[in-house]
């Protein structure tokens, strides 16, 4: 029953007050429990997502660990990306019964979650994707529109004082050479003063440039080469090489701050940690269908049913991705490639368990995944009839070094627990050369310790 609350928990929609204009729809009615959906909530959010609020209501109530009272309701919000089925979880709130609030949480770090067909979140998610009657998609693509014409219209009057400025000054230097040519000019030879339209088409000339150059503007125009410079930075996207690399990552977007300001980021040089007898990971991984994305920065595989425990607490396993060469260094020394695989608790917490990978013998399961690779970027391919053993990931030693830490891509979000397993596991060189052609590098460089405490198996 936990187990089955922890999964439509996470897959449910994080929580929100209960409002006395909620419109609960039923979405599936099983014995036990019932979910249910706000319709009135669903609504167009930032970046192309769709918010809804829902609930479980249980028939019985159970015991909640933080408070020891019980609850019966679990309310959520989520975010949802109809177009790569996938959501993120912001809020949780529990209750009592209606309307008995016992508690609330947000949600640390928010991560993108798979959609799995034919599961409760594959339901809900055909509901919140549902295109909407009325005039709510007329006044979607009226607000967007207008959010365009306003970007358009600031671009422009920043162009118009870049012109202004340089045909300011175009017209200033012109003055200055009639005055020279006057004051150089004997009285009996003088020559014709060139007019400024003579000189009009350097000015135009000079003043296109200045519309397509803002480096290039002239003293005065700072405010119109800010709003030029914010406007070109707010569309590079992150990367690891470039514009959008690393070291400008925190500078991008206000949201990914974090990469440049914080005290506890990832990946480090582990070294100097504590020998002590850490609780060994108890992992349950089972066979998974699986589907594979390309998603732009790296090769991705999002899978669902297998787990791990770790000081009472159980991690989902949510998905895998893979980095060349290995973004954590071991006393100095990098491998040549590293998978990560992100697990999140019930409550939102994030545990990554690194696998690091060197040239060997052949891997079945990256084979798997390779022989699945998309044609096209941001692309799923999903084979129906297959499945991956995920324990053959894992080596046979599974002592580990563990750390606090955050997401190695941004918003680089923090309050990461890092396992790491000491044993790397093999691949064939013909595989590294496979991942090499998609990503020849795709590994944030190693962060600052900041005192923070490493511990290893012993």
């Amino acid at each position: 029953m936990l187990s089955d609350l922890r999964l439509l928990a996470i897959s449910l929609l994080a929580i929100v007050p209960a409002t006395a204009c909620a419109s609960w729809q039923l979405i599936s009615d099983e014995p036990g429990r019932r979910i249910e959906i706000d319709k009135a909530s669903i609504k167009k959010v930032a970046n192309g997502k769709t918010e809804a609020h829902g609930r479980i209501v249980l028939d019985k109530p159970i015991v909640d660990p933080r408070t020891s009272s019980s609850y019966r309701i679990v309310e959520a919000v989520n975010h949802y990306d109809c177009a790569t089925r996938s959501y993120s979880t912001l809020q949780r709130r529990y209750f009592k019964d209606e309307g008995e609030l016992l508690r609330e949480e947000d949600v640390k770090v928010q991560i993108e979650m798979p959609v799995r067909s034919g599961m409760l979140d594959d339901k809900l998610l055909r509901e919140v994707c549902r295109p909407r009657p009325g005039n709510e998609a007329v006044l979607a693509a009226r607000k967007t529109a207008e959010k365009v014409s306003e970007a358009a219209g600031e671009l422009r009057k920043a162009n118009e004082a870049l012109v202004r400025q340089e045909v300011k000054r175009a017209n200033l230097q012109t003055r200055a050479a009639e005055r020279t040519e006057r004051e150089e000019a004997s009285p009996p030879a003088r020559k014709p003063t060139p007019s400024v339209a003579a000189r009009r088409p350097p000015v135009q000339v000079a003043a296109r440039q200045g519309a397509h150059q803002p480096a290039h503007a002239p003293a005065g125009s700072s405010d119109a080469d800010d709003l030029l410079a914010a406007y070109a930075h707010a569309q590079i996207p992150w990367s690891y090489e470039g514009e959008g690399r690393p070291e400008n990552w925190g500078k991008l977007r206000p949201d990914y701050a974090l990469c440049a300001s914080g005290k506890r980021q990832s990946p480090i040089d582990i070294r100097d940690g504590f020998g002590v007898d850490l609780e060994p990971i108890r992992f349950t991984y089972r066979r998974s269908q699986f589907r594979v994305i390309d998603n732009g920065h790296t090769v991705q595989v999002d899978v669902g049913g297998s787990n791990i425990d770790l000081l009472g607490k159980t991690y989902d396993l949510v998905q895998f991705h893979f980095h060349r060469p290995s973004e954590e260094r071991v006393n100095g020394q990098s491998f040549d490639m590293v998978v990560h695989l992100v697990h999140q608790a019930e409550d939102g917490d994030l545990a990554v368990v690194a696998v690091l990978l060197e040239q060997g013998a052949e891997n079945p399961l990256i084979q798997s995944v390779w022989n699945n690779l998309p044609l096209e970027k941001n692309e799923y391919v999903q084979p129906p009839e297959q499945a991956l053993d995920l324990a053959t990931l894992l080596p046979e030693d599974r002592s580990y070094f563990t750390y606090m830490g955050s997401l190695t891509t941004p918003p680089c979000s923090e309050d990461v627990l890092w396992l790491v397993l000491k044993k790397p596991q093999q691949l064939s060189p013909e595989q590294l050369k496979i991942f090499s052609r998609l990503y020849p590098y795709n590994a944030r460089p190693v962060q600052p310790r900041h005192s923070r405490m490493i511990k290893e198996s012993r």
